[in-house]
């Protein structure tokens, strides 16, 4: 699961970057993917130990970080969609697509840890 996290990771940071470069690099918050990333690099780097003690500490700090990450990008995307409506506008549909992407990515990265974290447990009980 270590690199699988690294994986997606990459992904986040990639999301950042093109979020902030093709909206002409103004707007900073369309980093925060890219921090949400870097985290996730960092803490799959830390996970990749043969110490299992280790390995299962860095994960579940990573799948808090994916989660946290998750409910941030929901909560933006449906506050900046309400706001924009309740002002009579069109929300920002570049800022909403890339938070509902976050958010899309983040659910996976989140549901498949859950998904190692029981086959994990119940190899363990066998």
């Amino acid at each position: 699961m270590a690199k699988v996290t690294i994986v997606f990771g990459i992904l986040l940071i990639a999301l950042g970057l093109a979020g902030f470069f093709g909206t002409g690099s103004i707007h900073y918050t369309a980093l925060i993917p890219t921090w949400f990333g870097l985290a996730l690099c960092a803490g799959g780097a830390l996970a990749i130990s043969p110490s299992e003690t280790r390995r299962k500490i860095f994960m579940h700090i990573n799948v808090t970080v994916g989660v946290l990450g998750l409910i941030g990008a929901i909560a933006a995307a449906l506050q900046g969609y309400g706001h924009a409506r309740s002002l009579g506008e069109d929300p920002d549909y570049i800022a909403l697509a890339a938070k509902l992407t976050m958010a899309a990515l983040l659910l996976i990265y989140v549901n498949l840890c859950v998904r190692s974290f029981i086959q994990a447990r119940r190899s363990r009980q066998e």
